[in-house]
């Protein structure tokens, strides 16, 4: 018996250095980032509603087109023909008319047209900073919930190994049935830990392809690299720091403070469309008109006696007060969400320095006194599969941690709209 388990020893410790040693893809989170913001179909999309919105100026711009008209007679029935335009049997007029825009609808038009470009353009930061905190945040627990499933993948191989060589010892008679169903039991139930660990690591890893652009087919590991649960020190950072810094840079709060804007100058736009424009003519008669070859110059005016834009400036108006709500909503959330991130960071922070990080390193050591002490029979195998229990749980609960405390990070990053804390 004793050589069965020494040999589950060495199938343990040994298992350690041999994780992850396929040729896969390793994949650390600067290289994810750069993935992202290069291929991501969400925010592409988004760069394409940025570039409708500049098209929109390119319209303001534009002056309205002259309108020509030409009438010509048809036909002369005291000559028999079509179309005449001689002096003598002929006649045809034409004209040239050009809308001239008062109130300046123009340039207003233009800045409402730019105003909506900063909307957009604010909408593909929000956006950015949504879809990067998503990012970083999956790629934290994916990659703790992969240092959890290595640890369950080893202590799985290793307990298989100790169930066939304790099948072997009893059929020699050597250990006894109830020993046996008690490994087949922890070995089961391991087994399935492990599995729904390994169904949450590939949820994270599909949904990282996704942001990633990525192929669904690709393999990767997570390397981790410049992760450092022990660098992040929230309280280095007052809070009014971390409200100033979320006041300048949160996109959704410039986009609603551009909103505020975009409606103010809809409202121009609209008083100014109650202003009415002028049409101005120049026209040419070869005799429909008295005198003869007649030129003339003429102008047309609507008389707003009726329609003055009053449904659409009371919309606009009643816009500007909604905008203005939604920016004071805003800036409410802005400081409420950042509030509570901070001050659950500070916590999680807290309760991760009381932890004992040393643990997990030293576990080696620790089953090869666990191990010795089994084989002298000095502790039971009851308490020998204790440990292993102990241990998972234990892992599972630092990696988590660790995940939460990189989440507090990020999302303090993500209410400030900024890497305040790298």
């Amino acid at each position: 018996m004793k050589k069965w388990i020494t040999l589950f020893c060495i199938l343990l410790t040994g298992s350690f250095s041999t994780a992850f040693s396929q040729d896969t893809l390793k994949l650390s989170l600067n290289e994810a980032e750069k993935m992202f913001l290069q291929e991501n179909a969400q925010l592409i999309a988004q760069q394409y509603q940025t570039a409708q919105a500049k098209a929109e100026i390119i319209t303001a711009r534009l002056f309205d087109n002259p309108e020509l008209n030409y009438e010509n007679l048809l036909y002369n029935h005291e000559t028999g023909k079509f179309l005449e335009t001689s002096m003598a049997t002929g006649q045809y007029s034409a004209s040239i008319s050009q809308v001239v825009k008062l109130a300046g609808k123009r340039n207003k038009n233009i800045q409402l047209a730019q105003t909506g470009v900063k909307v957009e353009e604010y909408a593909y930061f929000d956006l950015m900073r949504t879809l990067r905190f998503e990012l970083r945040d999956t790629y934290y627990k994916a990659y703790y919930t992969q240092l959890s499933a290595a640890v369950y993948d080893q202590h799985v191989s290793a307990l298989e190994q100790l169930l066939k060589a304790s099948q072997q010892q009893l059929a020699l008679g050597n250990i006894a049935v109830k020993d046996i169903i008690r490994i087949q039991s922890r070995f089961y139930s391991l087994k399935g830990e492990y599995a729904s660990l390994h169904r949450e690591l590939e949820d994270l890893k599909s949904k990282l392809k996704i942001l990633t652009h990525l192929s669904a087919d690709k393999e990767f590991m997570l390397t981790g690299e410049g992760i450092d649960p022990d660098n992040f020190k929230p309280e280095e950072k007052p809070y009014l720091l971390l409200l100033d810094s979320a006041n300048v840079h949160r996109a959704d709060l410039q986009m609603a403070r551009t909103a505020v804007t975009f409606s103010q100058n809809m409202l121009s736009v609209q008083k100014s469309n109650a202003v009415p424009d002028v049409a101005i003519s120049l026209s040419y008669d070869l005799k429909g008109n008295y005198p003869e070859k007649y030129v003339g110059i003429g102008i047309s005016v609507p008389i707003p006696l009726f329609n003055r834009n009053q449904g659409e400036i009371k919309k606009a108006r009643i816009a500007v007060d909604a905008s203005n709500a939604g920016l004071k909503q805003q800036e409410a959330i802005v400081e409420t969400e950042l509030y509570t991130s901070y001050k659950t960071a500070i916590k999680t922070e807290q309760l991760y320095r009381s932890m004992d990080h040393n643990f997990s390193s030293s576990f080696a050591e620790l089953m090869v006194g666990v191990t010795k002490n089994f084989r002298e029979r000095n502790i039971s195998l009851i308490e020998f599969l204790d440990f292993y229990d102990a241990f998972n749980e234990n892992t599972s609960q630092l990696n988590n941690l660790r995940y939460e405390l990189m989440n507090a990070k990020e999302t303090i990053n993500y209410h400030t709209g900024t890497s305040i804390y790298k």
